[in-house]
């Protein structure tokens, strides 16, 4: 696998890494992950996922980007230098999760090695290129991301998604090449085993508290902003209800001034990020219901998350989160309206025998999203694709190939 992103960096390509690593592993699969250095790593190591060796690590040195601090892309040198190191282990495929550096180096190595690669494709980029780049025209920022996108796809010989919707909207850029649905899966277990009251006592929350909880990055696009008009509507009914936000990113600052300017201050507590094998899944033990207003997820493993912990759900059911909200088990689905929210939280808070109800439902439900159902789908794949890639060179991957 070729990635720009992994930990220590907390982010949902991240986790479904980590995720569909354990789960090959568990298979008999062997994993190499390249992979940029952060600061103060080494330059290779054993991944470690719920005390398993998960994944071989070659951590590459790798720069900042510009206006991004968070993020790295490695070294061209170091990945030329790396090259023969990595032809000695004679890989099957290459799975290309990030469309940057890791997408053309992967792409290269694939034809070098004269092996099929598949991409997965985790981000609604043309959603995101409205938040982050609003200065240029709309109709050439969506042709832009759709062109780029287009090419990348088909220049390998599969595409993993993480939703229906997603594929639905690959096919409509122009996608040749098979696009599978196969979601992030979780360890339900692994998050059915939170301590909330544990939880709360750390953190000063008193046991009857009602208390939401949204996980994820803080940022413009995940639609943040919708809680805090909800909030008000909620409190004015419910004067102690709690909102907890677990995560960071940058839209912080901005959602913290939001919280002083309109009295919140009280009602809405940061916790920062907090780590998903321990701290994570106490909060969701410690929530009475998880909030999820962003309409840009391809999938939302939070919400897979919540429900494994028996936490119901309260979210807008748009793009890849449609497929767990449209279900409606565990689930309640609102329109991206504050006063919608509210009502359905109020509801919810109010009756304690439909939230026991829900969370049965949920933790149902979660089950049939195990890591190890998706990694068999995506061992399947990989040799549907292997077995094919003979037939069709990666020069002319994304030509006559059917959906």
């Amino acid at each position: 696998m070729t990635t720009d992103t992994y930990f220590p960096r907390i982010s949902g390509v991240a986790s479904s890494i980590e995720s569909f690593c354990a789960g090959l592993m568990c298979l008999g699969h062997k994993v190499d992950i390249l992979l940029p250095t952060y600061d103060g790593q080494e330059g290779s190591g054993m991944d470690r996922h719920n005390g398993r060796d998960a994944a071989q690590l070659w951590r590459l040195p790798a720069r900042q980007i510009p206006l991004y601090p968070e993020e790295r892309f490695m070294r061209l040198r170091a990945l030329r230098a790396m090259r023969h190191a990595l032809e000695r282990a004679a890989y099957d495929i290459i799975h290309i999760q990030t469309p940057f550096i890791a997408h053309y180096y992967g792409v290269h190595l694939a034809r070098r090695w004269r092996v099929p690669a598949v991409l997965s494709y985790h981000t609604y980029f043309e959603a995101y290129a409205d938040y982050y780049y609003p200065k240029i025209p709309g109709a050439l920022r969506r042709g832009m991301v759709r062109r780029v996108s287009r090419q990348q796809c088909n220049g390998v010989h599969g595409v993993v998604v993480p939703s229906r919707a997603m594929a639905e909207i690959l096919w409509g850029y122009g996608v040749n090449p098979p696009v599978r649905v196969i979601p992030t899966g979780v360890q339900p277990h692994h998050f059915a085993e939170g301590n909330g009251t544990e939880f709360r006592r750390r953190h000063a929350i008193a046991p009857q508290r009602p208390t939401l909880l949204y996980a994820g990055r803080i940022a413009p696009e995940k639609n943040i902003s919708m809680l805090f008009n909800m909030l008000p509507h909620i409190l004015r009914q419910m004067p102690d209800v709690l909102l907890m936000l677990a995560g960071d990113g940058p839209a912080r600052p901005m959602l913290e001034t939001l919280a002083q300017t309109r009295d919140l201050t009280d009602a809405v507590r940061f916790l920062g990020y907090l780590d998903r094998k321990e701290a994570l899944k106490d909060a969701y033990a410690a929530a009475d219901l998880f909030v999820f207003p962003s309409q840009t997820e391809t999938q939302g493993m939070v919400l897979i998350e919540a429900l494994a912990a028996g936490l119901p759900v309260v979210g807008v059911p748009a793009l890849g989160s449609a497929d767990l909200l449209g279900l409606g088990k565990g689930t309640r689905s609102v329109r991206n309206d504050p006063m919608d929210m509210a009502h359905q939280c109020l509801t919810l808070l109010r009756d304690h025998g439909l939230r026991a109800q829900l969370a049965a439902e949920a933790r149902q439900m979660a089950a049939t999203w195990s890591e190890d159902q998706m990694a068999q789908k995506l061992s399947a794949f990989y040799a549907e694709v292997v077995d094919q890639a003979a037939a069709v060179p990666l020069l002319n991957a994304g030509v006559a190939r059917q959906k």
